[in-house]
């Protein structure tokens, strides 16, 4: 009964232990992806989009055939966007 009680303990041990290092390295994977406003690193967007617009990618590869990534797009006042489709889920969020 004594040795099932210690079996127990030593894996509660572990498992608090292996989610402690999942929480620093959590920590740590989104402090990587971190941008202040002056250093996201924008660029000219693709061609599909009208001109006038740049684009930043902050995380991961938006022309691979899957994966999550994030993009930026910076554009002018009164900018436009034709109506237009995505295969996939999007989210999207307008800083103003």
């Amino acid at each position: 009964m004594k040795g099932n009680k210690s079996l127990i303990a030593m894996l509660v041990a572990a498992v608090c232990g292996v989610m402690l290092v999942s929480i620093v390295w959590a920590q740590t994977e989104s402090a990587r992806h971190a941008f202040t406003p002056d250093s996201v690193p924008y660029g000219p967007a693709p061609a599909f989009v009208p001109a006038g617009a740049q684009l930043a990618v902050l995380e991961g590869d938006p022309s691979a055939s899957s994966g999550d990534y994030t993009i930026r797009l910076k554009m002018p006042d009164g900018y436009r966007i034709a109506p237009h489709w995505h295969p996939k889920r999007e989210n999207v969020t307008v800083i103003s």
